[in-house]
């Protein structure tokens, strides 16, 4: 299997593919782009699973450079507020484990792989630089992909000890990231933040605000992608 390779546009062909889990996130991220022919948005459904399997449909074909996980999702407390936008570091499998007498234990522990796909760490950087310069609250940290979205205060806690610097939190991004690692391409993902991870309390989402964040988001990072 072939190790992702830092993202160079200036010396790789083809064009990016984006995918999102929900229409609503794919018109967001297409607003953004604004008609540019570079790039392909794709629906990947909810899930990994489901986003694994549509990102490796479309891999297929090639004439892809690099693959981009986007939508909306839950912030961390302290580090990731709503309406901010979160680029990877890293993308985990935050609940690709067991379960033992001594706590959860994670596919690496068990010796069974890794729960675990690092990103370019200069590019998320230089991502979130140019997302804040352009007037967006955006961080740079490891975002979590779960199967069941978080909803109790000790179950966001538990995942914040976890993985320390937890950003934010959504149901896609290591299907994603798995399908282009197979691919040979590099992968990352970016998450508008609609609501914080804990309790579950919809008077507080921000969904409609969150898209807005991320089409302002691709916005900008059109011109360096």
């Amino acid at each position: 299997m072939q190790e992702t390779s830092s993202f160079n546009p200036s010396v790789q062909e083809g064009s990016i593919l984006i995918m999102t889990a929900v229409e609503a996130e794919r018109e967001a991220v297409l607003r953004g782009l604004n008609g540019s022919t570079r790039f392909d948005v794709q629906l990947a459904g909810v899930g990994p699973a489901s986003a694994a399997a549509l990102t490796a449909g479309r891999l297929a074909a090639g004439g892809y450079r690099a693959v981009i996980s986007a939508g909306i999702g839950g912030g961390f407390a302290g580090v990731a507020p709503v309406e901010s936008v979160v680029v990877a570091t890293s993308i985990i499998a935050a609940d690709l484990g067991a379960e033992t007498a001594e706590g959860f234990s994670s596919v690496d522990e068990l010796g069974f792989g890794s729960s675990r796909l690092p990103v370019d760490a200069g590019t998320a950087a230089r991502w979130a630089q140019l997302l804040a310069a352009g007037g967006l609250q955006a961080s740079a940290g490891p975002v979590l992909t779960v199967s069941t979205v978080t909803g109790t205060a000790a179950t966001a806690a538990a995942l914040a000890e976890r993985v320390p610097g937890a950003a934010a939190e959504a149901m896609e991004g290591y299907g994603v990231a798995i399908a282009a690692r197979y691919a040979g391409l590099p992968a990352f993902e970016l998450r508008a933040i609609s609501n914080a991870v804990g309790p579950r309390n919809r008077a507080e989402w921000r969904i409609k605000e969150a898209l807005q964040s991320l089409e302002a988001a691709f916005k900008i990072l059109t011109e360096v992608l």
